[in-house]
Formats: structure tokens, C-alpha cells, sequence
């Protein structure tokens, strides 16, 4: 047997294999190789895509990777595209079922309250219901002894008067609101595009290439918020912050022999700024210096000036600044609305120089702004919302809101459809007393509906420009105003752009034109002019305290100051 063994081995056909491993192994070999082999290769793969061992790679190798990166970009590109548009729809719908929830409860709130007895006061739709309801858990004691007896009637829901309200209601006062339209907000309102077409054109079917009608809140006072300044410090005072969000505007900048140049605001961007040559650079970098370090207590600072008395023109001049640097200066950072600041004590000069600073390096953005999201209307909602937390009542839909006076013409309270409410002070907007205001001049506004942010100010989704007097040979300053889907006030893609300005001769459409031809291609224009008015009383005689009509600008600072004076005089306090 062992022979027969021995011979099989020694055949020519069996001789190759022996000694060797079987077929399987060797394809069990093989496997594991081309495996190490591709394993090493991804992995070479995956760390180039991560930016790792490249100098090895030739450029036909880079450019290989570079695609494949793109590919898979584009790719991650769509999918969190489609998830994010997929999140805003059903927030849409969420949004939508949220409102309708809102109206049943307010429906079954009224429902209770007939049902409990209690009456609503007469002209308290139901959206003032849902503004006052939260008032009631805890009444003033005051209301007990005469529910119709207040310590202000606020007339009209404008910003300033809604800002007032709340404030008032924050310092414990018992506050009435009324208001004769059906809405808040007053002159500064906004409007979305079917209640914009039908205030300018007569109807409510705008092009439905402009996009869905509620996408759109145009503001009818536009106006940004400088970020360190009056207005600011009200809405952290009230706390009123938690009913809004913000968001920084993308720039700022001045118009100067025809061209749009970003606003230089410390030395170091004067010297980068192509607006002044190189020697004015100098000069200029010198006069930011000495008021990046003024401080009004500490006289080592002052440079042996006396701010209190010398002009801002002896100061200016002090650094040999020229005419165009001046023109920036005043306006663009200063935001003067004309030369009449340079005849003035330099001190208010220098306090808001220091303020556009300090508002730009708050958030360190393109520019000293903030501006809501949803557009201004969002704002005097907040503190109206504010004043009802602390007890403030509001009537919105009350006609005919007549201010009664007794022999002495001291107000004594407000009659509207028959009933009055009795109070020791009126705070109104100029249309509630015309007899009580003069008229100051007008304000002409255009409303531009664009396709594209404005022209040489760097893309930016909103911005302000400021024309000063001189530029356009004019007596009072011009502002562009935009804003855009990034602020929540149009579709995604459109702007909304404001051209604005004291009105100076028979023709305000025309008086507008330098600014809207700075706005390049506009989808629909629309024009409108106010008239301007300023109380003429004395408020201490009558107990009246009429707020000045919304100017020009396109900031808040003169807002502010009208709404501080007004406060100051009815508590004391400053």
C-alpha cells in the first residue's frame, strides 16, 4: 500500500503540488491583500480630503481631489437646502395653526367673560382684549376707588406714544390708550403688499411676480436703530428686548461727488478711506484721535478746548479739515440734518461722534445699526404688550377721541362715542390737537420695490446712505434707506429702498431723483409727502404733551430725544 502511496506522489501530473497550500487558501490570500491594498488607499484617500499629506500630489491629482470636494459640497449643499426649506414650511403651517388657536381661545375668553358679567369697555376689539387680558390678575388699587379715572390717556399708538405708554405703565401710573384706527403702530406702521397697493394704487392685487403678499412689511417712518444709543438703552430699561429679535445692518455709508463711499469712523479706517487724500488722511486721523479720547471729566483730554463754549466750527477748524471731510463728518457720523451744528456749542458734536463709534464696535459689524426683524411695527406691538403687563389699558377702533378741557383749559380727560374717561394728562400725536400744533415743513418719500441691494455699497442686504446738503446743493440732508428678505421685510430676493428728505420747492418727486437714480433698476415706485408738525402749546398750562411729527432721517436719535423730553416733563425723571 505504502508503495502504491509513494508512485501517485511521484506522477508527473502530481508533482507541482506538493508542498503547496491549497486553491482555497491561496484565493483566501489573494483576497486578504487586495483588501490591506484597497484599505490603504481609501484611507491615503480620506486623509487629502481632509487637507492632510498633499505635498506628495502632483497638480492633475489636486484638481482631481478639488472636484470630487465640489461634488460633495454641492451635494451637502442641496440636501441641508431641501431639510431647511422643509423646517421653514412646516414652521409655516405650525405658525398659521398657532394664529387660529389664538383666535379660538380669545373667542371662548369672551365667551367667559359675558358669561361671568364682566362687560368690555366700549371700542375694545378683540385683539386689545388679548393685549389687555394679562392685566387682570392684578388690578391697581386705584382702579377699585374710579375705574374711569387715569393718570394718562395716551392718544394714538404711533412708536413714540406706545413708547411713552410703556414706560409710563413701567413707572407705575394707570395708563389709557386709545387709538382711532383698528391697528398699532399709527404714521409708523407697516404694511404688507396688498395693504401697500391699496394705499397707492387703489387696490389690493399686486403683480404676483413680486411674491407672497404677507412676505412683505414695509415700514412707513423707516428708520434704523443706532446701536448704543437712546433708543437702546429704553428697550433693555423696559426689558422690552424679550418680545423682539435684531439684526445688525450690513453698512453704512455717505454720498460724495457722485459716488457712494463707506463711512470711516476711527483713525485707522480715516486712513483707509478713499474719501480724503493723503495729508487730509493725516488730519483727519489727528481729530478722531482727540475725540476717541475726549472725556467730558477729565480736562487733560480736552486739549485746552472748552467744549461748553466753542463752536464746532473753531474745532474743526483747530485740524485744518476740508469741506468734503467736514460734510462726512457732521452728517454720516455726527448725523446732523444740516450745517446749522457747526454755529453750536461742539460739545452735543463730540458726544455723537463718540456715540456712532461706540455704536460700531458694539457688534463690530458693517455699520452702527440694528433693525428688527419683521420691519418697525414689531415695536410699538412690544411696548404696548409692556404697558398691558403692568396694567396699561388700550381701546384700539375708538372714533372721535375728543380731548376735554375745564375753565382753567387744563385737559381733564378724553370723550369718544359718548362715554368719557377722565385723567390729569394727555399724551397725543400733532392729528389729535391741530389747534395745539403749527406746521414745520414736509417730508417727501419714495418707496422703491428692487430685485438687488443698492449699487456700490458692497452687496449689502441693508443699508443706509447719507447725501449731505452740500452734495446736492440742498438746505437739509437726503437718506437712502434698504432692507431685504435678511430682515424678514420681503421675499427672499427682493429689497425694499426708502429715498427721503425735507421737502424744499413746488416739485418733491423731482427734488427725490439724485437719490432714486442711486438705486439702479427698480420694480415698482411709489411717492408720498406728510405734513410736519410741532407743538405750539405750553404743557405745563394745558396738561397736554404733543409728540413732533417723524422727520427725514433714517435713524432714531431724534425720535428718542422727542420721547425723553416728554417723559422727563410728565415724571421728573430723565
Amino acid at each position: 500500500m505504502g508503495q502504491v502511496i509513494e508512485r501517485r506522489n511521484l506522477h508527473p501530473k502530481n508533482i507541482d503540488t506538493l508542498d503547496q497550500p491549497s486553491l482555497e487558501k491561496q484565493l483566501d490570500g489573494g483576497v486578504h491583500a487586495m483588501l490591506i491594498k484597497e484599505i490603504a488607499k481609501k484611507n491615503r484617500e480620506l486623509r487629502h480630503m481632509r487637507g492632510e499629506d498633499l505635498q506628495g500630489l502632483d497638480l492633475e491629482e489636486l484638481q482631481k481631489l478639488e472636484k470630487i470636494i465640489e461634488g460633495s459640497l454641492h451635494r451637502l449643499v442641496e440636501e441641508k437646502g431641501g431639510k431647511i426649506i422643509n423646517e421653514i414650511d412646516a414652521l409655516k403651517i405650525k405658525g398659521e395653526q398657532l394664529v387660529e388657536e389664538n383666535q379660538r381661545l380669545k373667542q371662548q375668553v369672551m365667551s367667559l367673560l359675558a358669561g361671568q358679567g364682566h362687560l368690555l369697555e366700549p371700542g375694545l376689539s378683540s385683539d386689545s382684549l388679548g393685549t389687555n387680558i394679562s392685566s387682570m390678575g392684578s388690578v391697581d388699587p386705584r382702579q377699585d376707588c374710579d375705574s374711569s379715572y387715569y393718570d394718562v390717556i395716551v392718544l394714538g399708538t404711533g412708536l413714540k406714544e406706545c413708547i411713552l405708554s410703556g414706560l409710563f405703565s413701567v413707572d407705575g401710573l394707570k395708563v389709557l390708550h386709545m387709538d382711532r384706527n383698528d391697528y398699532y403702530g399709527g404714521e409708523s406702521t407697516s404694511l404688507n403688499l396688498n395693504q401697500l397697493w391699496k394705499r397707492f394704487r387703489g387696490s389690493d392685487t399686486p403683480p404676483e411676480s413680486l411674491g407672497a403678499s404677507k412676505e412683505y412689511n414695509v415700514d412707513m417712518i423707516p428708520k434704523f436703530i443706532i446701536a448704543n444709543g437712546g433708543l437702546v438703552r429704553v428697550l433693555i430699561h423696559t426689558d422690552v428686548t424679550k418680545y423682539l429679535h435684531f439684526k445688525a445692518v450690513d453698512g453704512s455709508f455717505v454720498y460724495n461727488k457722485g459716488k457712494i463711499y463707506k463711512v470711516p469712523a476711527t483713525d485707522v479706517e480715516a486712513l483707509k478711506s478713499p474719501l480724503m487724500g493723503l495729508f487730509e488722511k493725516r488730519r483727519a486721523r489727528k481729530f478722531f484721535i482727540f475725540v476717541q479720547d475726549y472725556e467730558e471729566n477729565d480736562p487733560k483730554s480736552h486739549e485746552g478746548l472748552d467744549l461748553t463754549k466753542v463752536t464746532a466750527r473753531e474745532v474743526i477748524s483747530k485740524y485744518g479739515l476740508e469741506d468734503d471731510t467736514i460734510d462726512f463728518i457732521g452728517h454720516a457720523l455726527a448725523l446732523h440734518l444740516d450745517d446749522s451744528y457747526l454755529d453750536q456749542p461742539a460739545l452735543d458734536f463730540v458726544k455723537r461722534m463718540k456715540l456712532y463709534a461706540d455704536s460700531l464696535a458694539r457688534f463690530q459689524g458693517g455699520s452702527p445699526y440694528i433693525y428688527p426683524l419683521y420691519g418697525l411695527a414689531e415695536l410699538p406691538q412690544s411696548f404696548a404688550r409692556l404697558s398691558a403687563v403692568y396694567g396699561g389699558t388700550y381701546m384700539l377702533n375708538k372714533p372721535e377721541c375728543k380731548v376735554e378741557f375745564d375753565e382753567s383749559g387744563k385737559a381733564i380727560g378724553v370723550t369718544s362715542e359718548g362715554e368719557t374717561a377722565k385723567c390729569k394728562k394727555v399724551v397725543c400725536d400733532p392729528s389729535y390737537l391741530p389747534n395745539k400744533v403749527k406746521n414745520v415743513g414736509k417730508v417727501a418719500r419714495a418707496i422703491c420695490i428692487m430685485s438687488h441691494p443698492i449699487p456700490l455699497t458692497s452687496d449689502s442686504h441693508s443699508a443706509q446712505v447719507i447725501l449731505p446738503q452740500k452734495q446736492l446743493g440742498r438746505k437739509s440732508d437726503m437718506y437712502l434707506f434698504c432692507c431685504s428678505y435678511a430682515h424678514n421685510v420681503a421675499p427672499q430676493g427682493k429689497y425694499i429702498a426708502f429715498v427721503s428728505a425735507e421737502v424744499e420747492t413746488d416739485n418733491p418727486e423731482l427734488e427725490l431723483k439724485p437719490g432714486i437714480d442711486l438705486l439702479g433698476p427698480i420694480d415698482e415706485i411709489f411717492y408720498e409727502t406728510y405734513d410736519r408738525y410741532v407743538p405750539t402749546n405750553t404743557m405745563e398750562d394745558d396738561n397736554c404733551f404733543i409728540s413732533t411729527s417723524y422727520d427725514a432721517t433714517t435713524h432714531f436719535e431724534t425720535t428718542v430725544q422727542d420721547v425723553i423730553a416728554i417723559y422727563g416733563e410728565i415724571t421728573g425723571k430723565i
